[in-house]
């Protein structure tokens, strides 16, 4: 996969995971543990009538004998789609975008620090522009009197997907051969369905919550979770976490569009500066000759390991 077709599909991750903002404001009945539980559930099927396709009826015993790079993956999983909903739940689509944009910078922190990466000065001044544009709008939130609870769960997400990030790097760096990490994203969502059901008892979802929570659990979440797992075989942790950001622009709009949650003016000022550091750090990168080339590194660091879909 060239890096133009990966950039393109990671954009197409952001804008599948964008909608979870939008559709959430329009359940009947479900609330906080309930949607977790729900989208999980519909999440683990998806995953699991794929990866049985995909890996045949080996997938499950092999499950039982996971090694702990796979379940603390799944771990990880599992804690981004439960901190991300029940966030949701507790303060503005835009404020939970905005706390989960502190990815990249997480992201970039542990890859210096657990593997040695060294990045690229234009990706260091991407993350930086994108910071400030994060910070602005966080400031604003806050400012507002914006849920501090609701920002501290979301805050779990960013932290969760850089442990993650680095866990998949890692893992292929040290195996002679890339480990397949596509079932710890089941993994996470069996984790998290499970933990939430005592939570979320007893059900009120009616039959127009389900229809909607079914669309999370696979379109929203189980293919665009899959498409990123085999996209961190060529682009690195921080180039990805990065490029995430676009789910803050997509989110925000969908949520503005379609619920009524309209943006101040500080989320349109500080989204404008993420959009314009993603344009300027990835029209770099496709002027490179070598950043599609199989094995080279991007953005001065590591090719991530994951797994193909085969």
């Amino acid at each position: 996969m060239t890096h133009r077709r990966a950039v393109a599909l990671m954009v197409l991750v952001t804008l599948l995971w964008s909608i979870a903002g939008v559709v959430t404001r329009h359940l009947d009945a479900a609330r906080s543990f309930e949607v977790t539980f729900w989208r999980s559930l519909f999440n683990a099927l998806t995953l699991a009538v794929v990866l049985t396709a995909l890996r045949g009826p080996a997938l499950w015993p092999g499950l039982l004998r996971a090694d702990r790079v796979l379940w603390a993956s799944g771990l990880c999983w599992a804690v981004m789609y439960t901190a991300f909903m029940v966030a949701l739940t507790l303060t503005t689509v835009a404020n939970v975008l905005v706390t989960m944009a502190a990815g990249p910078m997480l992201t970039a922190l542990f890859a210096r620090l657990f593997l040695g990466q060294r990045l690229a000065p234009r990706t260091w001044l991407a993350i930086v522009v994108a910071g400030a544009g994060i910070a602005w709008m966080f400031g604003a939130e806050a400012g507002r009197g914006g849920s501090l609870l609701g920002s501290l769960v979301a805050g779990a997400v960013p932290l969760a997907g850089a442990v993650n990030w680095i866990l998949l790097q890692r893992a292929g760096a040290v195996a002679t051969k890339a480990p397949d990490m596509l079932p710890a994203v089941l993994l996470g969502a069996l984790i998290s369905a499970a933990v939430t059901l005592p939570l979320a008892w007893p059900l009120q979802a009616s039959a127009h919550d389900l229809q909607l929570l079914a669309l999370l659990g696979s379109v929203q979440l189980a293919l665009p979770c899959l498409l990123v797992v085999r996209l961190s075989r060529v682009l690195p942790a921080p180039e990805i976490a990065l490029l995430a950001l676009l789910e803050v622009l997509f989110g925000v709009a969908w949520a503005w569009l379609g619920a009524g949650e309209r943006p101040p003016a500080s989320v349109l000022l500080g989204g404008a500066l993420v959009l314009g550091a993603l344009v300027a750090n990835e029209a770099c990168g496709l002027r490179r000759p070598s950043s599609g080339a199989r094995g080279q590194p991007l953005c001065g660091g590591e090719r991530t390991a994951g797994e193909t879909l085969q």
